[in-house]
């Protein structure tokens, strides 16, 4: 079974970065630098579609680079480093839950000024006679 391979511009596609972007994660080590054409062109394979979908959900909740590209590092090394990873998302998943939380709280105030603006236009609008 073969699998399917893109070229940058087609993985820029897929994933919705910029071919900048690209580059500048494989600089970074958190996307392995594929495979290349004879002509030098990067080429690239569904399996990285997938991996570059999990880096962007951890940098879309907070994760910071630094700890993507560290378990990026340990996803190369293998299924030896299954333990580490799991230590790694179960932390990353308890700080994305207390900021959640902090959010909420923070929505809420929001709600409530919201509310008590709305109430001082109607008392405004009826105290003008409008």
């Amino acid at each position: 079974m073969t699998s399917k391979v893109f070229t940058i511009g087609e993985f820029s596609q897929l994933s919705g970065l910029t071919t900048h972007a690209i580059r500048f994660y494989e600089s970074a080590g958190v996307l392995r630098s594929s495979s290349r054409a004879p002509n030098g062109h990067r080429r690239y394979q569904e399996n990285d579609v997938l991996w570059i979908e999990f880096v962007l959900k951890l940098k879309l909740t907070g994760m910071p680079l630094s700890e993507i590209k560290q378990y990026a590092d340990l996803r190369e090394q293998g299924d030896s480093t299954l333990q580490q990873r799991l230590v790694m998302l179960k932390l990353h998943r308890d700080r994305l839950a207390t900021k959640m939380l902090e959010l909420s709280e923070c929505s809420d105030v929001l709600d409530d000024k919201i509310r008590t603006y709305c109430e001082w236009i109607v008392m405004s609008k009826e105290f003008s006679g409008n």
